[in-house]
């Protein structure tokens, strides 16, 4: 163990360097980081048509290409998955993180290049070891292995030219070979599709190992922790991994799960860092223990514009880079990576917390969704489900709303449906099977999260009395107007006020 820390306690202090550089000129560091994309890809499919070979600063790229979603850009996917090249981005593209959809799509194919492989992705795994050394110099964490976990989705072949699969599997697919000394469980373990089978191997190879550190989703990693204390008949993890130290979440808010975590690890030497990693890019890095807040990585081969949340839905939006943000206001996230997405709009919202260096905390979505899973069901989605159970059932609803049950010592999570019907099914049981099928049918991670009841139970759907919304929205004094109920929350807080309304009347 000392030989390994003092090995990364020197590539540490190197790193620490170069993130000093981009927290003191972060306007320098992403000018560079523009213009060394836009020469690599002057010359693919794209760059010709923008005429990359013209642009030579923000300004004009900014005026030259247009903001792009997933619908904007499909057609060069699609061609890349068929194995077409040079068309985003010049080196070779075969790898592809599937996503959840957007308003027209299941899934999405987001392309993974070499590039963004080694210059971000696992740049960020390796500056979350650097961080984390450099907060705690008398770390333990290299003396024994990380538990992490594949993806939902196996690596799956498209078209002998093309890979796709949950951006963690990609990542374990890519890994270098010396990683799998570190890490556990093997590689074949953490890429079966079979999430049973793997949750069963899983915990008989790693409660052998010396974990010290976890990393993942907190909802996926609550099924695996309790099944592994199932399994053993230990009180807490620490029965079975005394050296256990580290766990480093993203994905969906951690709030929520921080007292299951505390009871299942119950010391206040165990440590949590959170980072900002999606399959677009890795974002941030949370690197002071003290604060809830994320260092933006301003040298991963991503360049950053910001869209006011209030601008969202212009023609013609203000998009602002790193030197023009303001704190403490909502703002879109849109980035240019070295996978060739170009002012990419990902859907989620940050504010700034801090300048100099640059910290980020997220919002949430551009849209209203739900999210505490991983499961990322937009309005679209629901509206969809909802006129699909109504019209099964022919039933009419007037107002509703959504968020979810979080899940607790003796449940799994759910989604909870607040329904006010003007004419009521006749089988409230059958209106909440076609809502939740048709979910399934509509997005594949809320689908892989309901499969056989692993992470998400049942939707609960419950109707309430009618008159109950409006007075919720008096309440608040938000009647008429363009005020509106808010379909889809990430928090229990207006299912909760709603309920006792509807108590009461």
């Amino acid at each position: 163990m000392p030989f390994i820390n003092s090995i990364v306690k020197g590539l540490s202090i190197k790193r620490r360097y170069q993130m000093d550089h981009f927290k003191k000129y972060p306007f320098d560091v992403q000018k560079e980081t523009l213009l060394k994309l836009i020469k690599k890809a002057k010359d693919t499919e794209w760059g010709k048509k923008y005429d990359y070979k013209s642009i030579n600063s923000i300004g004009e790229f900014q005026e030259k290409v247009p903001l792009q979603n997933y619908d904007d850009v499909k057609i060069y996917i699609n061609r890349l998955r068929e194995g077409e090249q040079n068309l985003l981005w010049p080196s070779k593209v075969k790898w592809f993180a599937k996503s959840s959809g957007t308003t027209s799509d299941k899934s999405k194919f987001i392309p993974v290049s070499k590039e963004a492989l080694k210059d971000c992705h696992f740049r960020g795994g390796k500056d979350i070891l650097a961080i984390y050394t450099a907060n705690n110099p008398e770390t333990r964490i290299y003396s024994g292995k990380a538990l992490t976990l594949g993806g939902s989705h196996k690596i799956d072949n498209f078209s002998n030219q093309s890979f796709y699969g949950d951006l963690s599997a990609i990542l374990i697919e890519n890994i270098p070979f010396w990683v799998d000394f570190i890490r556990t469980p093997d590689r074949k373990i953490a890429l079966l599709d079979e999430w049973e089978e793997k949750l069963e191997k899983i915990t008989k190879v790693t409660i052998k190992e010396n974990v010290t550190n976890i990393a993942g989703v907190p909802s996926w990693n609550l099924v695996l922790l309790k099944h592994i204390l199932e399994h053993t008949g230990k009180k807490d993890l620490l029965e079975v991994w005394p050296n256990l130290e580290l766990y480093t979440h993203g994905g969906v808010c951690f709030t929520p799960y921080q007292e299951q975590f505390k009871k299942l690890i119950p010391s206040e030497k165990m440590n949590y860092m959170e980072a900002y990693n999606a399959s677009e890019g890795f974002f941030a890095i949370q690197d002071v223990p003290q604060r809830d807040d994320m260092l933006l990585m301003l040298d991963y081969g991503i360049f950053y514009e910001f869209i006011p949340v209030e601008d969202i839905n212009e023609e013609t939006p203000r998009t602002l880079t790193i030197g023009e943000i303001e704190l403490n206001k909502n703002y879109a996230i849109i980035i240019s990576t070295n996978s060739g997405l170009w002012r990419y709009i990902i859907g989620d919202t940050v504010f700034f917390t801090s300048t100099f260096p640059h910290k980020i905390k997220i919002s949430g979505r551009t849209k209203h969704f739900i999210n505490a899973f991983g499961e990322e069901v937009i309005i679209d989605n629901a509206e969809k489900a909802i006129k699909n159970a109504c019209d099964k059932t022919r039933s009419i609803i007037s107002e509703y709303t959504a968020a979810p049950i979080y899940m607790g010592d003796n449940r799994k999570g759910s989604h909870e449906w607040l329904i006010e019907f003007e004419k009521k099914p006749e089988d409230l049981n059958y209106f909440t099977t076609v809502l939740d099928k048709t979910l399934s049918s509509l997005n594949s991670d809320y689908e892989a999260k309901r499969y056989k009841n692993i992470t998400l139970d049942l939707p609960v759907v419950r109707s309430l009395k009618q008159g109950v919304f409006y007075a919720w929205l008096k309440e608040k004094g938000k009647l008429g107007g363009q005020n509106k109920v808010p379909r889809l929350s990430n928090t229990r807080e207006y299912v909760e006020e709603l309920m006792i309304i509807n108590d009461k009347m």
